[in-house]
């Protein structure tokens, strides 16, 4: 991985004589995090502020045939000392042939079509302390070839470098639960792989369009970007990452007021081997009561064949969530909704609102519930973290 780096930085070098200026923009943000209930470990507290910087610098040349994309972003948190991190979430240099491209630094890419969850997207490791919806990304270094032909898009990766997943700290919240008697350490992590995180993956993925219909096809072999279980050493438990291969579909078909998705993996390792998939529809009432405003409602189904032994919190589940566009000056846009658990009363509910303040703010309220959690499942962590979140942030 230092050498992709040490690659990286010269090529950056070489090309710094070509480039002149960059295009800046990006955001500052403010937030607040409210809990509801008292925390379970007395380190935690119910009111959290913090602050992030997300900048962006674009240049091309070339006839903009080639590129340079650089996004960097910093979290300061008040209490949680893993949440303040920084990150490089893109660092690339892409150049465009004849009918190819090449990218080459640090880069996000994101496959997936659902609401729910998205089971194809493994490029990248989640930025988990800035969110448990697994949303957030941190940068992964890559070399990516990508073709688009009258038979479909072709993107092809080598992954030199493995980014272990962030964990919230002691005082941080929401987190799961560590056995009494022992304490996590994420930098503590163990591999399968001898090469721990300078195993190099790789990844292909096909894309075809067929009509109103998106085909996905895709194909990992490399380290799982989800610890499949925390070991324990002493005292110490520490996240643990397996080499899986993982093979995925994901469709999208837009019929009319219907839009029909399904995500679907097959992953296997050297301790399991499991499927699981995601799928339903949303179908949109455009113009309710005669006004501007559309109304989406989204149905989806989750399935894990592990069942109990599930790592994810959903393996019988339903989704049902209704998605208020109001097609505003604003961009107004509310999405609320439960995903509840079939084979108990689990239920996790969700609000997320968001709406432009002028030209250069943005608003976004987000609120997460949860009832009923089951003392055997992962969402039993999060029973007494149910939370009311806000953003303010300035685009520039």
């Amino acid at each position: 991985m230092k050498l992709f780096f040490y690659f990286l930085f010269l090529l950056l070098i070489l090309l710094s004589s070509t480039v002149r200026a960059f295009e800046l923009s990006g955001n500052i943000s403010l937030q607040a995090r409210h809990f509801f209930d008292e925390p379970l470990d007395q380190n935690q507290h119910r009111h959290y502020n913090s602050f992030a910087i997300e900048p962006e610098f674009y240049h091309a040349w070339d006839g903009d045939q080639q590129s340079l994309n650089f996004t960097a972003f910093y979290r300061y948190d008040q209490h949680d000392d893993e949440r303040t991190h920084a990150d490089i979430r893109e660092l690339s240099w892409l150049k465009v042939f004849n009918d190819w491209e090449l990218t080459v630094g640090l880069s996000k890419v994101f496959w997936g079509v659902t609401e729910s969850q998205h089971l194809v997207d493994i490029i990248n490791q989640t930025d988990q302390v800035e969110n448990t919806d697994g949303e957030d990304k941190l940068g992964q270094p890559m070399i990516r070839f990508s073709t688009e032909q009258d038979w479909g898009l072709v993107d092809f990766f080598i992954l030199p470098g493995f980014r272990e997943r962030t964990f919230s700290g002691i005082e941080g919240r929401p987190r799961f639960e560590v056995p009494a008697g022992l304490v996590f350490d994420a930098d503590a992590a163990s591999y399968e792989s001898a090469d721990e995180e300078n195993h190099v993956d790789y990844a292909i993925r096909w894309m075809g369009f067929f009509d109103e219909i998106e085909l996905g096809l895709s194909y990992f072999t490399g380290t799982g970007r989800e610890p499949e279980s925390f070991l324990i050493n002493g005292i110490t438990l520490a996240p643990h990452y397996v080499l899986i291969e993982q093979i995925g579909i994901d469709i999208q078909a837009i019929i009319r007021d219907w839009t029909w998705k399904l995500e679907s993996i097959n992953r296997k390792s050297t301790t399991q081997t499991y499927n699981a998939l995601t799928g339903g529809f949303e179908y949109t009432l455009y113009g309710i009561l005669d006004s501007q405003t559309d109304l989406g409602i989204v149905i989806e189904y989750l399935y894990d064949d592990r069942d109990e032994l599930a790592t994810s919190p959903f393996q019988n589940d339903l989704t049902t969530a209704f998605r208020l566009a109001l097609n505003d000056s604003q961009s107004s846009e509310v999405l609320i909704g439960i995903i509840s658990d079939l084979d108990d009363s689990t239920v996790a509910g969700f609000i997320e609102a968001s709406r432009r303040l002028g030209d250069k703010f943005k608003l976004t309220l987000e609120a997460k519930l949860f009832k009923n959690t089951i003392i055997s499942r992962p969402l039993y962590n999060f029973r007494q973290d149910n939370h009311l979140q806000a953003d303010i942030a300035w685009y520039f």
